[in-house]
């Protein structure tokens, strides 16, 4: 009975003793763990926006004219303008120049600036003023005139500056010179095209003729029409 009793005790000694070996055993094995993967939404960049540069209008320092003559600085001033009338540009002045004497004078070295009036300039006088200037009778009065177009000097339009400058007629003529709007002015004719060279000066087309203090632009000499 005893030996009965034994041999349960033994058995239920094992039994507790694998469980807890089971228990133990189960216990002790690491438990892995699922990582957690955080997917991180890429950032939206923000696109990059290239502004265009600015695109500056060129200042024009005068403006032209539709009839440019062929600016040749080999040429001397009354070479230019000889050249510029047979493009029908300055075909009044060039003969007004031979008319009043002063060829010589504006082919000499100097140098001189000139301020030349175009054939529209001309035409806009009453045509009796032009035609009796162009008398012999007259030939003072055309030299005056003219000599009030030329100061001494070569003066690009850079270099104009506002205020009077002397003229070979010997009054002065008032520039107003304004680089805001790019316009230089001669007594209130506009120069309409600059810097046309010549070998002993420079040209500046006006768009008027420009008539000295006490000029008398109506003459008493009848004209001589052609």
């Amino acid at each position: 009975m005893k030996t009965s009793k034994g041999i349960v005790r033994k058995a239920l000694f094992n039994i507790v003793g694998g469980c807890s070996l089971l228990a133990l055993s189960a216990c002790a094995e690491p438990v892995t763990q699922t990582p957690t993967t955080t997917t991180a939404s890429p950032l939206a960049e923000t696109p990059t926006t290239t502004v265009p540069p600015v695109t500056q209008t060129p200042t024009t320092p005068i403006p032209t004219i539709t009839a440019t003559p062929t600016a040749s600085p080999n040429q001397n001033l009354v070479q230019q303008l000889q050249s510029s009338a047979n493009q029908g540009q300055f075909q009044t002045l060039a003969k007004a120049v031979q008319a009043a004497g002063l060829t010589d004078r504006l082919s000499a070295p100097g140098p001189y600036t000139v301020f030349a009036p175009t054939d529209a300039a001309f035409a806009a006088l009453p045509k009796t003023t032009l035609d009796n200037l162009l008398k012999p009778a007259n030939k003072q009065k055309l030299v005056q005139l003219l000599s009030y177009h030329v100061i001494p000097g070569r003066i690009t339009a850079t270099e104009l500056k506002s205020g009077q400058v002397k003229t070979l007629e010997g009054s002065p003529v008032t520039i107003k010179v304004d680089r805001a709007s790019n316009t230089i002015t001669v007594n209130g004719a506009t120069v309409a095209q600059a810097d046309i060279p010549a070998s002993n000066g420079v040209i500046h087309i006006v768009d008027q003729v420009i008539v000295p203090t006490g000029f008398k632009v109506s003459l008493k000499t009848n004209p001589t029409r052609q």
